[in-house]
């Protein structure tokens, strides 16, 4: 398998690394990319793209185009770590007020006792909401006026505060509306197109725009591909987790279950809706420049000045929710929005923050040592945190530092 792209002088071992994913680890269709102190210095990618509608489904291989540079996917949850800059960036800006009750910027959230939570609860996975007593159907949970009706209405399953537990879909609800209200109608995606993704050049959305669906339907965007069922929810060896996720009544299964059915995610009106828990649209490349400029300027200050100052960091990066998770069942750890390096979601080192998505894709930041990394594939695994091939790439940027 050819790999295309480049790296700098001493990132070969990334390159190295990227290959053997297509030899050993069963990689189909991928990309990656690395900044170093706001420089790119890793750009790779290789494979095939699935081109959706096309070819023979029992063939593997029809339908399926060259991944070229450019080529974008969703990543699921990796759009979390996307959507959570823009609340921290209107709180930077003075427009909201991160310890305030969300009620006070939304009234109809204070149902069922929920005056006193705090716009935080949503970003640590504090809040109590991460089920639906009664699941959105999927073209309800495209309608944001719907979605922020349900969660708005539903009751706590703990004190918020007292616990945390991945709110896997009803995070992103939750965001949306939160920034709605605040901006005075803006999705989360617009705001994030507006601020941030068009002035840093991002092939990166949260809302497919029809321009962009109209070029996906040629193959730029590649089509998901459901993995082969593998007994149930992979998120690490533990019979356990398996457990809850096959019992209907558990957080763990209704958390993932608050749409049913599942949609389908190459539906055009999927991924033209703002969903910024899960239905971010990117390539590699956007996503390690996005995580270069919240740490640091990009391409020298005159171009792009860093987007979050020395406290939003802080803030962004600070643990804020630690221990076992009531739904994802193992230990994990939140800062605001953000995934904290450990060992259900192994990043470059302590100080590490972003979120890898279901399926495999990452992208996060490491500020001490001036990194950020992106990667993207279509080859979905049923994982939700700790990805092989991902975790391979992450070893080889770690081995390309030690050795430089």
């Amino acid at each position: 398998m050819v790999v295309h792209g480049t790296v700098a002088g001493g990132f070969e071992p990334v390159r190295d690394a990227f290959a053997r994913n297509f030899a050993a680890l069963g990689e189909r269709g991928a990309a990656v990319a690395v900044y170093r102190d706001g420089r790119k210095v890793v750009d790779l990618w290789g494979g095939t793209k699935h081109v959706d509608g096309a070819g023979d489904a029992g063939d593997p291989d029809a339908g399926s185009a060259p991944w070229r540079r450019g080529t974008a996917q969703v990543v699921r949850s990796v759009t979390k770590g996307v959507a959570a800059a823009v609340p921290l960036l209107l709180h930077q800006r003075g427009e909201l007020d991160l310890d305030a009750p969300v009620g006070g910027y939304w009234p109809e959230f204070k149902a069922h006792g929920k005056e006193r939570v705090p716009v935080r609860h949503l970003l640590n996975h504090r809040a109590g909401l991460p089920v639906l007593d009664r699941p959105l159907t999927p073209a309800e949970a495209l309608d944001p006026l719907r979605a922020a009706e349900a969660v708005a209405a539903q009751a706590p399953v703990w004190e918020p505060g007292t616990d945390h537990g991945y709110h896997a879909l009803t995070y992103g609800w939750l965001l949306d509306e939160l920034v709605r209200r605040v901006t005075g109608g803006r999705s989360t995606g617009e705001w994030l197109a507006d601020e941030v993704a068009g002035p840093l050049g991002l092939d990166l959305w949260i809302g497919l725009p029809a321009e962009e669906e109209a070029a996906g339907r040629a193959g730029r965007v590649g089509a998901v591909e459901e993995p082969e069922p593998e007994g149930g929810l992979r998120l690490r060896p533990k019979r356990s987790v398996t457990e809850a996720y096959e019992d209907p009544g558990s957080l763990t299964r209704r958390a993932f279950a608050a749409i049913t059915p599942t949609p389908d995610q190459n539906d055009p009106a999927y991924r033209a809706a703002a969903l910024p828990a899960a239905n971010g649209i990117a390539t590699a490349e956007a996503l390690a420049r996005f995580y270069a400029a919240l740490i640091g300027d990009v391409d020298g200050a005159t171009r792009h000045p860093r987007l979050f100052d020395p406290a939003t960091l802080r803030r962004a990066r600070s643990e804020e929710s630690a221990g076992p998770d009531r739904v994802l069942v193992v230990g994990t750890r939140f800062g605001l929005g953000y995934m904290l390096h450990g060992s259900a979601s192994p990043f470059l080192s302590p100080g590490s923050f972003g979120h890898p998505g279901r399926g495999g894709s990452l992208g996060f930041a490491d500020p001490e040592a001036g990194v950020a990394f992106g990667y993207v594939t279509n080859g979905f695994r049923r994982s939700v945190t700790s990805d092989p091939r991902a975790q391979a790439l992450v070893r080889a940027v770690r081995a390309s530092l030690d050795a430089g």
